[in-house]
């Protein structure tokens, strides 16, 4: 499975290039509830280009990936563990992603610098 973090979803919901790398992964695709706080987060302070007025309904409902919902205490208790980042949005996402045992395709190199190799796809 690939755990998508918010760059990778905005990637596939634009057409963008950097979503490429997750085409053979049709089907496999997962999307964490954490991602849809960060996008209306960036829709409200203006950050981010969206072609609709409710990206967050778009992104829930699309049929490229299922969201994978874990309790909060799971999320957090890994996300505790996760100290080499204080943006909490990323860090919920690695938790998730550290959790499952999950790829989590991003292009923020931080997590890419973090994550252990495994548990990265690099868009």
């Amino acid at each position: 499975m690939i755990l998508l973090d918010t760059s990778a979803v905005l990637f596939l919901l634009a057409g963008h290039r950097r979503a490429r790398p997750l085409r053979p992964y049709a089907g496999k695709l997962r999307f964490t509830p954490v991602a849809l706080l960060e996008l209306q987060f960036l829709q409200e302070v203006g950050r981010g280009t969206f072609t609709t007025a409710h990206p967050v309904d778009a992104v829930a409902g699309d049929p490229r990936w299922t969201v994978d919902d874990l309790t909060l205490s799971s999320l957090v208790g890994h996300a505790l563990e996760l100290t080499w980042t204080r943006d909490p949005f990323d860090r919920l996402i690695a938790a998730h992603a550290v959790h499952r045992g999950w790829r989590l395709a991003t292009s923020h190199g931080t997590m890419l610098d973090n994550l252990p190799a495994h548990l990265a796809l690099e868009l």
